[in-house]
């Protein structure tokens, strides 16, 4: 069996495939695009090729499946992976034939390859994050400007920002030069409001979205972002390993008789993280319905105050989801009094 490895690249990447021996059988420099690798890969016997996690590593993957080769995502945080490749001489061949050796003897850690329908969901989550920040941006400035000359905008949603300018008795000249941000932020209504009705069907449409939508805070954009970027709830042995991948645990440098913790790591996607202490201030401004969580909140904030109990609040939100999620269960409030 021969064994191939990819060191993967925006505009073209290097490609090296070995036999059972380790002997070269070819390499080449390609175009990153489906036609060249299909120029190169089709037709030839079934292999195992391996690719580092990355950008492009998804839709390559697939491509190669397509052709009738086992394909292999790799964790690029696998030290073991590369062997003793140094860091003072790194270069593109010694990268390749490090990937192309640890495909031969199965020195790999797999990386989560997320399916094709969380990919879909992720980019409409992408897409409806970028225009809400385009849109804050706007009022924003619009809000500046405004002051700059001696007017407000009063206080309302976004949605009726232009809306809002509009109604303000500017003079003529000043308002011609507001126009363009004006036009662009009825253009973003519209869109948006696709967007949230995108989310809306798509949540009603998938079961774990829904069981984990009867948790506090959790709506459709926090429940289909807590869904795609999770993707499999298998992959994580326990609670607490899922939010430590999502960031949520504090740092540690503890040794010896010292035990020190610091500000969460922020590792992970940012996404979530954010979704879910988003979701946790909902909780704790909620009046209605109040039960254990709320009192035991605001108990860590008396102690810690308050930004700090929100944190640990959207790490417990992350724990609960991910146990709904494993246990099939619909999130069942505890009262407060209990």
């Amino acid at each position: 069996m021969e064994y191939g490895a990819i060191d993967l690249h925006s505009r073209s990447s290097l490609i090296r495939i070995v036999d059972g021996e380790g002997a070269v059988v070819l390499e080449r420099t390609i175009a990153t695009t489906r036609e060249s690798l299909t120029r190169v890969f089709g037709g030839r016997a079934p292999l195992r090729v391996l690719l580092e996690s990355g950008t492009d590593s998804g839709w390559v993957a697939a491509t190669l499946e397509g052709l009738g080769h086992d394909v292999i995502v790799a964790d690029p945080n696998y030290a073991l992976m590369y062997g003793a490749r140094g860091r003072a001489v790194k270069t593109d061949r010694r990268d390749v034939a490090a990937l192309v050796e640890a495909c031969r003897r199965g020195i790999y850690r797999r990386a989560h390859r997320v399916s094709p329908a969380q990919r879909s969901v992720r980019r409409m989550l992408r897409v409806r994050e970028q225009l809400v920040r385009i849109r804050t941006q706007l009022i924003n400035l619009l809000r500046a400007q405004l002051r700059q000359e001696g007017y407000r905008l009063r206080s309302g949603a976004s949605e009726t920002a232009s809306r809002r300018c509009r109604a303000l008795a500017l003079p003529g000249a000043f308002a011609d030069e507001l126009a363009p941000v004006l036009a662009v932020l009825d253009a973003l209504g519209p869109l948006l409001l696709a967007r949230d009705r995108d989310a809306q069907h798509r949540a009603a449409a998938d079961p774990i979205v829904r069981r984990v939508m009867t948790a506090p805070g959790v709506g459709p954009i926090v429940g289909l972002t807590y869904r795609a970027v999770l993707d499999d709830v298998q992959r994580f042995a326990d609670a607490k390993q899922c939010t430590a991948y999502v960031g949520l645990v504090p740092r540690e440098a503890s040794s010896g008789t010292r035990h020190r913790q610091g500000a969460i790591t922020k590792a992970g996607p940012s996404a979530l993280r954010v979704a879910l202490i988003q979701a946790a201030w909902v909780i704790w401004r909620q009046r209605q319905g109040r039960a254990a969580l709320h009192a035991w909140v605001e108990r860590l904030a008396a102690r810690r105050g308050r930004r700090i109990a929100i944190v640990a609040l959207a790490r417990r939100l992350a724990r609960i989801l991910y146990a709904m999620w494993r246990d099939e269960t619909a999130y069942a409030a505890v009262p407060a009094t209990a």
